[in-house]
């Protein structure tokens, strides 16, 4: 490259162009300014360099640029800075893929020159440069297209060249993109990409003067982590390009997988300049993690040279993920270990006449391109080979690369679509429609990029059934198909459609299942890939310390909680009736539990109850054949009859405590015991005073048993009786007892059992009971003394000192026992107590009357003791 010399240069402006040139040689093309701050009369301005000639071009009264990464690396020299750089120049293979890209482009322009229709009499030029998939070579191309080709300008303040293009289609990365349109932007030229998606180039207050057909990567993040989260993978490991497309793609991603709940075991960036180290280190992370799902938001570039490591040391398979940029690259599929790969690619499509465009190369048109030429070459195996030489003779038709695969076309749309967006752009500005609906152009109307840039805000048209618009951002509407990797009959893996993501729908009707997916292995079956297992019903998850939320442990649901779906994070607590089922998925009703007369315990207290009321009855009909004898009349058989009616009624009220309580049972139970009890205690305090007031009589000069007769004997009983009933009844008119759900005794169960309603009222029934039975003791204990032959005092001392001692235990069991056992204390206290009243008091004279008759006399109950005490 040569530097033209500027006229009668001040040697102060020397210092000032040699700066100049070395910005130059490392940025590319710009414009040099000779006016220097002495002030030249005149300004004069050279292009830097020879400008780079483009791969394809046309002219044309409207030119549109074309940047694509043909070339898969530039040759890059190192630079000593004391002579002119070389030119730049690819190197590396070449990519057929964006080849077509290429081509279609220019089948574009040439079907628009032809049409009748769109910009009729307007020939459109065009101007396709290779970005050799290079920053640098990127830039050189974006001065080249903002320049223009003229080596000289004389402007009259500032240098400033006239645009050679109206618009620019490109490129096909992000970054490459970016740099374009650092230097393109202030000359308002639009940009219109087919496969740049980073989601950074959506801000307009940036990039003003950008557009894309393809849709933006935060669509396509978005996708990837619903798709995801719908196969249940919580747990996947991401890689990506360390570009603006792989870094900016990524963000999303993972922030997107994070509102999803999908946890990301590692996040590895790389680039296709790094050393294989680095690459390695990405391989090595990949095969040593516990992640089955991979995704790779990576470019085509750097997802090739991963794969051909990965491919080195196989290891265990993977389910990866892709995006456009890879995943449906026909290049990719020689990759077997990407077997079920899944991922997002721009919808296929069809255009009309590609494909005979494509393979309609002659001989002259090889020979005329240099890119055509180096493609048949490499094509068709001439390139280097002395023994094949390529004479023309070579048969496209048969050729089976990216370039003639004209079935997946997807990212080609996106070009074709560019193309004519620019079109409809320049149409609406040159074209209009007269009277008679016929359109009229004027071709040669001076059209400015920022005119262009306006008019493609506005674009909205059809083409092949496929819509063109853009919305604020620049962006077209988001729309994606699934794409399947699957091996077909023969082995070759082919692209599959499964399903579909339309942004435009509602957010539940967006992702769409059309068709059944082979996964990993070619197997049917969806991969698993969690960090922990999923924890089934009646556990929770518990997060492990310093792990992401995805692991976890699984936490049986604690006493009393339930979960009743998998991968809960809380258990729920069962509501007060309720208890857990053995596996605490569900609340169940709690068994309701009282002392039934069906259970074990309920039948022995009913056995002993009806057993005790049976031997009472007996007992009084044995009393009742024998009332004339000598000892039935002298125990008073009227309070003998009376205290076994009330024995048999103490031993029958206990059955009111058994069987499931009711608002009756509950009242009953409680003043029916109570009452009977002091029915009975009466009788015998009656006989009691009996004894006492019997012995009196015996002195000399005592009339005391005409104070304490039969009338008064009744009286009594009535009298202590009657108090019983007159608290018994206040009890049940101000605080009655009532069934209630004990829910605190026993957390798995309800007992139900009575509360006493008044403590009071329970406790004054029970402490009457007692009182009596004091008072009965103490005359007891006095007449101990008396006469066995004579008097029962001894036996009424005897039972009542049973009699206390049991109620007086009964107090701390009746307080400690738990649920139904309350009741069969109180119940057991009931019949013990009646029993050694009905035993100490009855049996004895029974045994006489039944089996020592002889002693059933007057004579034998008249015969002196030591004291010689008559009746």
């Amino acid at each position: 490259m040569r530097l033209s010399p500027a006229p009668a240069l001040d040697p102060s402006l020397a210092g000032s162009l040699v700066l100049l040139h070395l910005a130059v040689v490392a940025g590319g093309f710009a414009l040099l300014s000779s006016a220097s701050a002495s002030g030249l009369e005149s300004v004069r301005c050279w292009l830097q360099g020879t400008p780079r000639p483009p791969a394809f071009s046309q002219d044309g009264d409207f030119v549109i640029g074309g940047v694509f990464s043909i070339h898969n690396y530039m040759h890059t020299v190192d630079h000593s800075y004391t002579s002119l750089p070389e030119p730049l120049q690819c190197t590396g293979s070449l990519a057929t893929r964006e080849l077509r890209f290429s081509r279609a482009m220019v089948f574009a322009v040439e079907e628009i020159n032809n049409s009748s229709d769109l910009l009729p009499g307007v020939t459109l030029g065009y101007q396709v440069h290779d970005s050799c998939t290079s920053v640098p070579m990127a830039m050189n191309v974006a001065f080249q297209l903002a320049n223009g080709l003229d080596p000289m300008f004389d402007t009259g303040e500032q240098c400033s060249g006239s645009p050679t293009v109206t618009a620019i289609v490109g490129e096909s990365g992000s970054t490459r993109t970016i740099s374009m349109l650092r230097i393109i932007g202030p000359f308002g030229i639009p940009q219109v990409s087919h496969f740049s998606t980073c989601a950074c180039l959506s801000d307009k207050k940036q990039y003003p003067t950008f557009f894309r057909t393809i849709p933006s990567d935060q669509f396509q993040a978005a996708a990837l982590a619903h798709l995801i989260r719908h196969f249940g993978w919580t747990w996947i490991g991401a890689v990506r390009s360390d570009s603006d497309y792989g870094n900016n793609g990524m963000a999303a991603f993972l922030q997107a997988a994070q509102e999803e709940g999908i946890c990301v075991e590692y996040s590895e960036a790389f680039s296709r300049s790094n050393p294989l180290s680095r690459v390695q280190r990405v391989a090595d992370v990949i095969r040593s993690s516990t992640a089955r799902v991979v995704v790779a938001f990576t470019a085509i570039g750097e997802m090739k040279i991963l794969l051909k490591e990965m491919e080195r040391l196989p290891s265990p398979p993977r389910q990866w993920i892709g995006t456009e940029s890879w995943v449906t690259d026909p290049d990719m599929l020689r990759f077997s270990l990407c077997a079920g790969a899944i991922g997002f690619g721009i919808q296929r499509s069809v255009i009309p006449g590609l494909k005979d465009f494509l393979l309609d190369l002659s001989p002259q048109k090889v020979s005329n391109s240099p890119m055509l030429t180096e493609f048949w070459e490499g094509a068709f195996g001439c390139v280097g080979v002395e023994e094949k030489v390529c004479d023309g003779s070579e048969d496209i038709q048969q050729l089976q690369t990216p370039y003639t695969d004209t079935s997946q076309l997807r990212v080609t749309n996106m070009v074709y679509k560019a193309v004519y967006a620019i079109a409809h752009a320049i149409h609406s500005i040159v074209c209009e429609e007269s009277e008679n609906s016929t359109v009229n152009c004027d071709k040669n109307l001076n059209v400015k990029p920022t005119q262009v840039l306006e008019r493609l805000r506005r674009v909205n048209f059809s083409r092949n059934g496929y819509q063109v618009s853009f919305d604020a951002n620049g962006d077209p509407v988001a729309t994606y198909e699934l794409v399947n990797w699957q091996i077909r009959e023969g082995g070759k893996m082919e692209f599959v459609t499964v399903g579909r993501y339309d942004v435009s729908l509602p957010p539940d009707q967006r992702f769409d299942m059309e068709r059944e997916i082979t996964w990993v292995k070619n197997s049917s079956q969806v991969p698993v890939s969690v960090c922990s297992e999923s924890c089934p019903p009646g556990t929770r998850k518990a997060v492990q310390k310093g792990k992401p939320v995805c692991c976890y442990d699984c936490i049986q649901c604690a006493e009393g909680e339930i979960s009743n779906n998998t991968d809960s994070s809380d258990c729920l607590i069962c509501p007060g009736e309720y208890w857990p089922n053995a596996e605490r998925d569900r609340c169940i009703l709690k068994p309701v539990e009282f002392l039934s007369f069906h259970e074990v315990l309920g039948i022995i207290l009913t056995a002993c109850s009806v057993g005790g009321a049976s031997l009472a009855i007996a007992t009084a009909t044995v009393f009742y054949h024998h009332r004339t004898s000598a000892i039935v009349r002298a125990n008073n058989s009227e309070l003998s009859f009376l205290l076994l009616f009330s024995l048999t009624l103490c031993f029958l009220c206990s059955l009111t405590f058994i069987g499931r309580p009711s608002d009756w049972s509950c009242m009953l139970r409680h003043t029916a015991f109570g009452i009977t009890f002091v029915l009975c205690i009466s009788c015998v305090l009656g006989k009691t005073i009996v004894v006492l007031m019997a012995f009196r009589a015996t002195l000399p000069g005592s009339n005391v048993m005409k104070w304490f007769g039969p009338p008064q004997q009744r009286l009594t009983v009535v009298s202590f009786t009657f108090v019983q009933a007159l608290i018994c009844t206040l009890w049940l008119v101000l605080s009655p007892p009532f069934p209630i759900k004990n829910l605190t005794i026993y957390k798995e169960k309800i007992i139900l059992v009575c509360d006493v309603g008044s403590a009071i009222g329970f406790w004054a029934v029970l402490g009457y009971i007692g009182l009596l039975s004091l008072l009965c003791f103490v005359l007891a204990f006095l007449a101990r003394k008396l006469p066995d032959n004579f008097n029962e005092a001894k036996f009424i001392t005897f039972s009542m000192l049973i009699f206390c001692a049991v109620w007086i235990t009964f107090i701390p069991a009746y307080v400690s026992s738990p649920g139904k056992f309350t009741v069969a204390v109180e119940i057991f206290a009931i019949i013990t107590s009646s029993f050694g009243l009905f035993f100490l008091l009855f049996v004895p004279k029974c045994f006489i009357i039944l089996f020592r008759p002889e002693k059933n006399t007057k004579k034998h109950l008249m015969e002196k003791t030591s004291n010689d005490i008559h009746y």
